[in-house]
């Protein structure tokens, strides 16, 4: 609870209450709320590690997940957004779960880097699919 009002207060902070902020906003919760009804267990949302950020770290049984949440108006008109994941937020994605690594007593002897689509709907705002990618870099 605490890490989304800090997402919802550092938009706000840094004047950046836009259209875009609430929409990454709702589509991590969305997200977040997709993956507890897989039985995954949010361990963290919004992990800074200086610029570096991952949306979601959760546990699938004893498995380590880093989650990147893309989320995208339902009309796009292209699929697989989570293809453009570029070389460089790859590198900082994974940058930064080793700094998340650091912070735990034991490292695990798994951990993956999943990416969740979330399309909503402009007009009302809310989430109309998800899409889970397992293991996808």
């Amino acid at each position: 609870m605490f890490e989304r009002l800090g997402k919802f207060l550092s938009c706000i902070l840094r004047g950046k209450m836009t259209e875009k902020c609430l929409v990454g906003k709702m589509g991590e919760d969305a997200a977040a709320k997709f993956l507890k009804r897989k039985s995954y267990k949010i361990k963290s949302r919004n992990f800074r590690s200086g610029h570096k950020e991952i949306d979601i770290v959760a546990l699938d049984g004893d498995v380590l997940v880093f989650v990147e949440v893309k989320t995208r108006k339902d009309t796009a008109p292209v699929g697989g957004y989570w293809a453009a994941i570029a070389r460089a937020k790859r590198a900082r994605v994974r940058a930064c779960a080793t700094a998340y690594m650091k912070t735990l007593p034991h490292r695990p002897n798994t951990w993956r880097f999943d990416v969740v689509e979330v399309s909503y709907s402009q007009s009302t705002m809310r989430p109309t699919s998800i899409n889970h990618y397992i293991n996808v870099y």
